[in-house]
């Protein structure tokens, strides 16, 4: 009985004996388990994170953590590295982004933070003029848009002044406003409004005004004439002397950049009336009468130099010494003459131009010499200059 109590103990030794040590080497591989792990330093897409890993590669780390890695991703060291104790990851998940430049789209994958960064990684470069949307100092997520706009020179016309600026690919309205130019009612552009500004472009804006122009202006008066029977014929007298008028007219001026091109008369007005002028015409015809003489009626004949002049010539008045209007008398036959020599009022026959009366003189009409009128030029020109007989009638 004693034997068989103490077999049934020794059992229950063994047992626990057995027990202890399984436990113990559980206990013992747990700790060795814990205390071989690897202390790995993560910054993971910006957060920082210390982890304890038995893996034996960075790409194992992640994939214990749920990070699927991609192609694009940015892991350093790479993803391929050996895990040692106190490593150093650094993780960034890569974004996709579209990149519109020179209206060329694009698909691109990028680890930047923000659109600065971008650019950078892209190698692209930009000049102050260029545009870029959104702004560069904003953060980049999936599926966000960065549309480039290169600058280039355009030649503005403002008014008739000319300068070279930059400028995008924008409509001429847009342009306008990035210039910060202001069209008034009347004002226009070329090109259109809506049309595409593009390189070289030449955009012209016209400052269009209306303005009012009051002007005076003089009316000239008439000359009135009525026959005179007391007044010899060829012969004239002013009974009322002529007084110009005045008009005042106002106009609508329409400006183009500081010129006119245009005019419209709005109102017209008198300021004073004009006066005409009365002259008597004599009539007597004794002033005009030159007789037909024959041989026995001529006190003397001689020879003379002869040259020719009208009523319009520069300076002429048209009036003779004797008072006679050659120009309201155009069929008149009239010589000029030295009084000295052929007093004024003389009948005269001239060869090669009839018969006449001397009833003009001249600076240039000294001793035999007379000038004979004629209502044109080209008849005057045709006479010339050629010596005639000249004959005097009683």
């Amino acid at each position: 009985m004693k034997n068989l109590f103490s077999k049934s103990l020794s059992k229950k030794k063994l047992a626990v004996v057995g027990a202890s040590f399984v436990v113990f080497v559980a206990a013992f591989g747990f700790v060795f388990y814990e205390t071989t792990k690897k202390t790995v330093a993560l910054t993971l897409d910006g957060q920082e994170k210390i982890v304890k890993t038995h893996a034996g590669t960075i790409k194992e780390v992640l994939e214990e953590l749920d990070i699927s890695l991609h192609s694009e991703d940015y892991v350093s060291p790479s993803a391929d590295t050996k895990v040692k104790d106190n490593l150093k990851v650094e993780w960034k998940p890569a974004k996709q982004v579209q990149m519109v430049k020179e209206n060329e789209k694009k698909q691109v994958w990028t680890t930047a933070n923000t659109v600065e960064e971008f650019l950078k990684e892209q190698n692209v470069s930009l000049n102050e003029h260029d545009k870029i949307q959104p702004k560069i100092d904003t953060e980049i997520k999936n599926d966000l848009q960065i549309k480039i706009d290169r600058a280039f020179s355009v030649t503005l016309n403002d008014g008739g002044k000319e300068k070279q600026v930059w400028s995008t690919s924008t409509t001429v309205a847009d342009f306008l406003s990035q210039q910060e130019i202001k069209l008034n009612e009347l004002d226009r552009v070329e090109p259109n409004m809506d049309e595409t500004v593009k390189e070289d472009a030449i955009i012209n804006v016209i400052r269009v005004e209306k303005v009012t122009d009051v002007v005076e202006e003089p009316v000239r008066f008439a000359v009135v004439t009525k026959q005179d029977s007391k007044l010899a014929k060829g012969t004239e007298k002013t009974v009322t002397s002529g007084q110009e008028g005045l008009l005042k007219k106002e106009y609508e001026v329409v400006l183009e950049n500081g010129k006119e091109v245009s005019r419209k008369l709005l109102n017209e007005s008198t300021l004073k009336e004009k006066r005409d002028q009365v002259v008597a015409v004599g009539t007597k015809a004794v002033a005009q009468t030159v007789s037909r003489g024959t041989n026995n009626n001529v006190s003397r004949e001689f020879t003379v130099s002869s040259t020719a002049y009208t009523a319009n010539c520069n300076g002429c008045s048209g009036i003779t010494a004797t008072g006679y209007n050659l120009k309201a008398n155009p069929g008149a036959k009239i010589i000029a003459v030295d009084p000295r020599v052929i007093p004024l009022g003389t009948k005269v026959y001239v060869e090669g131009y009839g018969y006449a009366i001397a009833a003009d003189t001249g600076s240039a009409i000294k001793g035999n010499k007379i000038d004979v009128f004629f209502s044109s030029q080209s008849a005057a020109y045709r006479w010339g200059r050629k010596n005639v007989k000249i004959k005097i009638l009683n």
